[in-house]
């Protein structure tokens, strides 16, 4: 009988380094990934004076033009977040950063308000399912115990994204045209695909932080939990609603918030252009001190539903108490502050929302579970800008401080729904997990 064949040995510890080297590798890569797609989601606000004379269009035509990039968003956030569960993370994210490339040329090569409608209809269809699939992928490469600092790190370059791209998009705008700067968008999205297609690859890790071996539930298939109880537990609805609120801050922060520092707050351009950044700034200190926070409480035993949910909430009610109190101040520089602080606060929560809802599904359900919350969520992008716009055109100025008000009421609602109702532990065991 032949001897079997011998295994090569390796060092201790080489697998494992190999592993997390490359873990970290597409989690950079994916970073990169959501400052593109965030660049591309901020031009139309950083360039809304040029538009709105270069096109002659209101404030209300200003702000749907821009909600109709979320026309498509959540449907396709919804379609692909299913076939996330059946098509592996790294081809779908190819496709999308080419999508968006193409997307930018024709509102590039010229046309008017029509032009630029549909190619940002198009544009959000293609970077719709980007956030939740980009989480999916990086979270396949960590267990659960180790997914909060990967996780902020994905939607810190939701912020990053802005704090770059803002005084380069910017410089480009006034001194090249706005339509350059879709150019100058569209080139980045092809290098990316470049890179991740050399690079890229999908992780060895279910949403459960086990190895990605098919294994039966109680049915017999492993995927036995129903969609309709995931979402029907108070775990999904309150991240979702707590998200929800969230993301329309950063609906504004996206389309409105250069021109509020400009025309409200009577800031000049180059300046408005550097304190477009203060808030996402501060939430990326926000993002990582959370991922920090909520990793250590979790390592000592806490549960998620405080290390999660009243971590989160207690982000979303300081983001609040500033944006309210923005009313009780006079005074550019105090308004500024306070925007930027409960911007910044406020829109900081989409990290507790994604690994909160990635440890309550099961194996088979994660990336429609994802999915399916980010159409919810990404739909007060759509509604943000036209409501913000028909205010300004309404109101003048003050539409933009009665926007501020707003958004500092809905953000107490979503923190009341993240202290209230977010408890993975409880409703995984409703489900039968």
């Amino acid at each position: 009988m032949n001897a079997a064949p011998t295994l090569p040995q390796h060092p201790p510890g080489t697998a494992a380094a190999t592993g997390s080297a490359r873990a970290w590798t597409v989690t950079a890569l994916l970073v990169v990934f959501m400052m593109v797609n965030f660049a591309d989601k901020s031009v139309l606000g950083l360039a809304a004076d040029e538009i709105r004379a270069d096109l002659h269009l209101s404030a209300t035509e200003f702000g749907l033009a821009n909600s109709a990039f979320f026309l498509l968003f959540s449907a396709a956030a919804v379609l692909v977040g299913l076939l996330a569960d059946r098509v592996p993370p790294k081809v779908l994210l190819l496709a999308m950063a080419l999508l968006w490339s193409v997307a930018q040329a024709p509102a590039a090569i010229g046309g008017g308000l029509a032009v630029l409608v549909t190619s940002r209809v198009v544009l959000g269809a293609a970077e719709g399912p980007a956030f939740p699939v980009a989480q999916q992928a990086t979270l396949s490469w960590f267990p659960d115990h180790r997914r909060n600092l990967p996780s902020a790190l994905i939607t810190l370059g939701v912020t990053l994204g802005v704090i770059v791209s803002a005084p380069g998009l910017s410089w480009v705008i006034r001194n090249h045209g706005w339509r350059s700067a879709l150019w100058v968008l569209a080139a980045t999205g092809l290098v990316w695909a470049l890179a991740w297609s050399v690079l890229g690859a999908d992780g060895r890790h279910r949403t459960d932080g086990e190895p990605a071996v098919r294994t039966a539930g109680p049915s017999g298939s492993p995927a036995a939990v129903p969609y309709r109880k995931i979402f029907g537990s108070p775990t999904w609805i309150g991240a979702t609603a707590a998200y929800f609120t969230s993301y329309w801050t950063v609906a504004l922060m996206l389309v409105w918030l250069p021109s509020y520092l400009r025309n409200a707050l009577d800031h000049p351009a180059d300046t408005a252009a550097v304190l477009v950044v203060a808030p996402w700034t501060i939430g990326a200190v926000v993002l990582l001190a959370q991922a920090v926070l909520t990793g250590r409480l979790m390592r000592r035993g806490v549960g998620s539903r405080t290390a999660r949910g009243r971590v989160g909430g207690w982000i979303l009610a300081l983001g609040a108490a500033c944006l309210l109190a923005q009313t009780l101040v006079d005074g550019s520089t105090a308004k500024t502050v306070l925007v930027a602080l409960g911007f910044g606060l406020g829109g900081s929560y989409a990290t507790i929302a994604v690994t909160t809802v990635a440890e309550l599904a099961p194996p088979g359900r994660s990336g429609g579970s994802l999915g399916v919350m980010n159409a919810v969520v990404t739909s007060a992008g759509l509604v943000a800008p036209a409501v913000v716009g028909a205010l300004v055109d309404a109101q003048g100025d003050t539409g933009y401080h009665t926007a501020v008000l707003l958004s500092g009421l809905l953000l107490a609602v979503g923190a009341a729904a993240s202290f209230l109702l977010v408890d993975p532990a409880r409703d995984i065991a409703r489900l039968g997990r």
